[in-house]
């Protein structure tokens, strides 16, 4: 493949120079933290309205090491391979991602499929953001339900229209805000998180003082409890640590990039979801009448009278990661697309799907798309990860047409990634829902990817000369 021929989403980006760089504290750490610190991550770690999860498998204890797990994994398998790429090369996801898939299969894999992903996840943004502003409204036991998502207050589902216009309006600003720029982004990164910080703080501290008195109803499920809440926080840290390659452009070398994620994944898990476990075995602790396991509802327990207020400012909180998902979804289509002047109206047509499954309640049922998520992007990680290693520790450069090793890692991980998913099997069919066939996912694309490498059924690489004359050493 000439150079000539080499679509316009590569020989059109150019690398981010170290005259750009900062530290990690300045970017990468605040910008991946921002993203769990959302009530989306944590209100179903421990369970649902209907019923307890992982909580109440095994107690507070092996939640908590799960959570210790589940961020280191998520910094050493899912997202340090991606940062390197990026730092190294300067480059974002949708570029380097092209060693592993092709330049033609780039396009689709990590490219357009990373901005569709974006959309599912800009629906949930808006689904609990619209029940946060009725709960803080007040509204919640009139028209907190939907059509095909969690019942109501009352146990109702059907078409709630105040639901619809909240959902509309709440979405169509997190479009708007995203649709902004990067810039407008990062600066709701930087403020916005502050509010869930104080919040989650305060819930936590007023929930660990019950927490003790919590018995799960069921004993002897410490392993199911520590290896579901491993499940769900790589469902949802998947895409993000893919993006780590776009975010570590930014970083100016390797302990940039690993303090950046210790930081803003691992101890960010911990946390956020630490804090949130707490709220809901305090709230249980302290009524041993609730029976919801969603941090949203134990608000009401733990604070009390309080609770309103804090909903209203806990969907404020979310405005940083729901407009980043909106930036991600115009940013990878219109540049896989080749229509960079669209961004805009791409950004606000994947907001108006996200915005129709939020007001429908499609979005509501965070365990089975945590999994989906996870075992999308899990093998995506685990093939790149081992052309990383494959290629010696550095990015090998585009390769020709489509990747028949990528593609087939991506199908084998996919497969077993949705082996137990609650969307696609009923519900323990064949592998119980806390195995974590997110993890297994990865592992199985870096296998068949590396397998199948080593059999050489890569591609040749072709010449990328932006990216060859400004490529960042490796430090």
């Amino acid at each position: 493949m000439a150079n000539g021929t080499l679509p316009a989403y590569l020989t059109s980006t150019k690398p981010n120079p170290l005259t750009n760089r900062a530290p990690w504290y300045k970017n990468v750490a605040q910008t991946f933290a921002g993203i769990f610190l959302w009530i989306g991550f944590y209100d179903q770690l421990a369970g649902t309205s209907s019923g307890p999860g992982a909580l109440g498998l095994g107690g507070l204890v092996p939640c908590l090491l799960g959570l210790v797990a589940a961020g280191l994994l998520c910094h050493f398998l899912f997202y340090l391979v991606p940062g390197l790429l990026g730092m190294k090369t300067g480059l974002p996801l949708y570029i380097v991602g092209t060693s592993t898939f092709g330049t033609k299969g780039g396009y689709f894999l990590p490219g357009i499929f990373m901005g569709l992903l974006q959309i599912g996840w800009y629906s949930v943004a808006t689904y609990y953001a619209t029940k946060l502003v009725l709960g803080g409204l007040n509204l919640s036991d009139q028209y907190d339900y939907t059509l095909f998502g969690l019942p109501g207050p009352n146990g109702q589902q059907a078409f709630s229209l105040v639901f619809v216009i909240m959902a509309v309006i709440w979405g169509y600003l997190f479009a708007f805000l995203g649709g902004l720029g990067i810039g407008m982004v990062a600066r709701l990164s930087t403020y916005f998180p502050i509010i869930p910080i104080i919040l989650l703080l305060v819930a936590g501290i007023a929930g660990a003082g019950h927490a003790g008195s919590y018995t799960p109803p069921t004993t002897g499920q410490a392993l199911p409890a520590f290896l579901l809440v491993i499940q769900m926080v790589i469902g949802f840290t998947a895409t993000a640590g893919a993006c780590g390659a776009d975010f570590c452009t930014a970083s100016r070398n390797g302990k940039d990039v690993s303090m950046g994620g210790l930081v803003g994944i691992a101890l960010a898990v911990l946390f956020a979801g630490g804090l949130a476990l707490l709220t809901v075995a305090g709230a249980h602790g302290k009524d041993a009448a609730f029976k919801s396991y969603l941090f949203s509802d134990s608000l009401k327990v733990v604070l009390g009278n309080k609770n309103q207020i804090w909903m209203i400012l806990f969907a404020i909180g979310s405005m940083a990661p729901a407009s980043f998902c909106s930036f991600i979804i115009g940013n990878s289509l219109s540049t896989m697309l080749a229509k960079p002047k669209a961004r805009v109206p791409i950004t606000m047509a994947g907001a108006t799907l996200g915005i129709v499954l939020a007001a429908l309640g499609v979005a509501s049922n965070l365990g089975g798309f945590f999994g989906l998520i996870g075992a999308s992007f899990g093998p995506v990680i685990g093939a790149m990860c081992a052309d990383y290693l494959l290629s010696g520790r550095r990015w090998a450069g585009p390769r020709e047409g489509v990747s028949i090793p990528g593609y087939a890692a991506w199908f084998v991980g996919f497969v077993v990634g949705i082996s137990n998913n609650s969307f696609i099997v009923p519900k323990d069919w064949f592998i119980p829902g806390w195995v974590p066939t997110g993890l297994l996912s990865l592992v199985a694309g870096f296998i068949v990817y590396a397998i199948l490498a080593k059999a050489g059924l890569e591609a040749r690489t072709v010449p990328l000369p932006t990216a060859e004359a400004e490529t960042v050493a490796a430090k």
